[in-house]
């Protein structure tokens, strides 16, 4: 067994065992509510450049299920309270220590993640780092931040999927991190997807004749993907647009809105997000750190808020063929609450082609 550290930007030092990769690293410490779906937050690129901190005590007790994959592992670091030694579960394949090590990605287990996450709370998200020896100079911890995370994590070439059946609509999903969820909701709706790289021109998209564009999630700072948010700007109202978490942020930038860093962020499969005009609140699966200031909008509506902090968490744009969400209506490691949008979406798509 041997130790491990989680050192904090703000000199706390928690002491823990070592598992996954034995390296280390220094990121950007966030947590995550999840009591389930550790496979897809391992997986997810929105990730990119993160330390994540399982709230939940015991991760690994089902191991890891690659066709669970929801990407490419873009995680710096791994933070648990209990790692599973020994998985049980029909599907399991190899555990994760395993997956950790294959990837690169170090991990410390045996510390109080609760602690670790009130002090997050409470301080607001910040830089920390796992090493085998604690360091007598920190300033490599506070100086570190994530940038050009979406160029990291996208494509880099166009791939293609057919619609599971009949094919109905032509989509083409601008991949800025995306989850491979959101292509198999997509398919199994009649949608043949095609996937392009984040920096792809609109012209190039508007010459593949699409019934309709999809704004996958993604890392980073939404404000920092300037190119992104001006061809995004020569798409709004010409094709049905639907975005989802950096895609919901980067098409309210696009239409002259502003975003802002939350405090800890929202992360995990629990997040209430409430209708602004109606009396339903849905259960959602949540992963972003910004959010849409709901006052800087100076198009479109703002359809949903979380019930917790009151911030913006859809935007509807009226006339336009376009709206957004913050949350991920496609997760399928929490409630499928939400999945209907994907059925909104095909629904522009078809009173666009003029109903067929």
């Amino acid at each position: 067994m041997k130790k491990r550290y989680l050192i904090l930007e703000d000199n706390t030092a928690f002491e823990g065992y070592a598992f996954g990769a034995d390296s280390e690293c220094v990121g950007e410490l966030v947590f995550t509510t999840g009591m389930c779906g550790y496979i897809e937050t391992l997986t997810d690129p929105s990730y990119y450049g993160q330390i994540v901190l399982q709230t939940f005590p015991m991760i690994g007790n089902y191991g890891i299920i690659e066709d669970d994959f929801e990407g490419e592992c873009s995680v710096k670091g791994y933070v648990v309270r209990e790692w599973c030694e020994t998985p049980s579960n029909f599907r399991c394949m190899y555990d994760v220590d395993k997956f950790l090590k294959d990837k690169g990605i170090p991990g410390i287990y045996g510390i109080d993640t609760r602690q670790v996450t009130r002090i997050i709370r409470e301080h607001g998200v910040m830089n920390a780092c796992l090493c085998d020896k604690i360091p007598d100079d920190t300033g490599n911890i506070k100086a570190y931040t994530i940038v050009n995370a979406v160029k990291s994590v996208t494509c880099n070439f166009i791939s293609e999927y057919p619609a599971l059946g009949m094919p109905q609509y032509n989509v083409v999903l601008i991949d800025y991190g995306a989850k491979k969820n959101i292509i198999r909701e997509l398919c199994k709706r009649g949608c043949n997807v095609t996937v392009v790289p984040s920096y792809t021109s609109a012209d190039t998209i508007l010459s593949m004749n699409p019934d309709g564009v999809m704004l996958s999630n993604g890392p980073g700072d939404p404000a920092e993907n300037t190119e992104c948010i001006k061809e995004l700007e020569k798409l709004f109202g010409k094709v049905p647009i639907f975005g989802i978490c950096l895609g919901h942020q980067l098409l309210a930038l696009a239409c002259g809105g502003k975003t802002v860093k939350l405090k800890y962020g929202h992360r995990g499969t629990n997040q209430p997000v409430k209708e602004v005009n109606g009396t339903r609140t849905y259960i959602t699966s949540q992963n972003h750190g910004y959010a849409v200031v709901s006052d800087s909008l100076k198009t479109g509506e703002v359809r949903f808020a979380n019930a917790n902090d009151g911030t913006c968490e859809g935007i509807n744009y009226t006339g336009k063929d376009a709206f957004s969400v913050q949350f991920h209506p496609e997760a399928c490691s929490g409630p499928k609450d939400t999945s209907f949008l994907f059925d909104e979406f095909t629904a522009m798509m078809r009173n666009r082609k003029g109903g067929k």
